[in-house]
């Protein structure tokens, strides 16, 4: 199943106070930039972000997933809290 416009809507609507913020389709599934840098993979309506040792304290003991057949594990962003995507996006 691939991401929903209405999912990458309210994704891209919780990080604009960081800055630019834009989408690109690819494949059925999007890439989401901030500012330029490419910070989260949506996949079937989830948010992954690569394992970087500068949210690795911030990412503690999040769910993990593949976003894709053959990627690199990577943690999955819960929405749910709005300040940690936050932060954890600003790190990046």
């Amino acid at each position: 199943m691939a991401c929903t416009r209405e999912f990458i809507d309210f994704i891209c609507d919780t990080l604009s106070p960081l800055g630019e913020v834009r989408s690109r389709k690819m494949m059925g599934d999007y890439i989401i930039y901030v500012n330029g840098k490419c910070v989260i993979t949506a996949c079937d309506n989830i948010c992954y972000v690569k394992k970087l040792p500068c949210i690795a304290e911030l990412m503690a003991g999040a769910e993990t997933g593949h976003p894709y057949e053959g990627a690199k594990e990577a943690y999955i962003l819960d929405f749910s809290d709005k300040d940690k995507v936050l932060k954890v996006v600003n790190a990046l």
